[in-house]
């Protein structure tokens, strides 16, 4: 099963956690892939996926299956001959749009099940991830809140959240998806640049169920469960984010114990997580 996430160095207690979740539920070999790259936004400087983050990683799943991979592709150059100059300063990071640049990497497999750094696997995604992808550029699963204010088709809801996403490369370079996306990010401001550009200009993207991707409570069925930003209305509009990294707002805040497992083998393994990245120069 081949994994790709994107992003700069912050990403590694997500990615952490979200493999072990993997690790747990998944029985074939995992190729993961970490998308990095050296960014300057905004005055602010990120730093790619350290080397040694990566090779403890490929440490953690070798030890569970030998032929599990995890490898760290640094594309700073790309990202510096294209940069999305139009929103370089939106309030997600421009590490969110490197996977954007995933159809000039020649190393990738044509199948990749992408992950945001804070989604959680609950239970095994194999039928998820072998399905036929035929003419689709990517498979994903309906924005929790997007899909009531954005439209792009003639189907009444079609707003995909970009948090999970079965990629079809092939697909991706022949209809030139990535291409158009990476030159709108470029050119014109968004809220929420990738996730936007890839809904507009999709030709072909599939629809699954939500339990492929539920941004909401667990339910029964979950699959993978994404720990973005909820909206409340109630008693006063404001927004809530929690994060798989920080278990103590994961137990008072969202009460939510089904990971517990992993969290408790997370903290154990964070340590040595963060020696990896605070050393390492490269």
């Amino acid at each position: 099963m081949n994994i790709l996430y994107s992003g700069d160095a912050r990403i590694s207690d997500g990615v952490l956690i979200s493999i072990l979740s993997l690790l747990k539920h998944v029985r074939q070999p995992l190729h993961i892939y970490l998308l990095t790259a050296a960014m300057t936004a905004n005055g602010q400087h990120y730093a790619p996926v350290k080397d040694t983050t990566a090779a403890f990683l490929n440490r953690l799943v070798s030890q569970r299956n030998p032929q599990s991979t995890v490898k760290k592709i640094d594309i700073t150059a790309l990202f510096t001959a294209d940069p999305p100059l139009a929103n370089m300063a939106t309030r997600f990071t421009p590490g969110c749009m490197l996977r954007l640049y995933s159809d000039q990497v020649p190393e990738l497999p044509d199948r990749l099940l992408y992950l945001d750094a804070d989604v959680v696997c609950r239970q095994d995604p194999t039928d998820f991830y072998a399905q036929d992808l035929g003419q689709a550029e990517f498979v994903g699963v309906l924005d929790h809140y997007g899909k009531w204010f954005f439209h792009h088709g003639l189907r009444p809801f079609d707003y995909i959240n970009s948090g999970v996403l079965l990629l079809n490369m092939p697909q991706i370079r022949k209809t030139g998806l990535f291409a158009k996306t990476r030159e709108r990010c470029r050119t014109r401001k968004m809220f929420m640049p990738d996730q936007s550009a890839l809904n507009k200009l999709a030709v072909h993207k599939r629809l699954a169920p939500a339990k492929y991707n539920e941004q909401h409570d667990m339910k029964p069925d979950t699959v993978f469960q994404h720990f973005s930003t909820r909206l409340f209305f109630f008693p006063y509009f404001h927004t809530q984010t929690v994060k798989p990294w920080q278990p103590q707002a994961m137990h008072q805040v969202l009460h939510v114990h089904a990971y517990d497992d992993i969290l408790k083998e997370y903290t154990a393994l964070a340590p040595a997580l963060k020696g990896s990245y605070s050393h390492d120069k490269n």
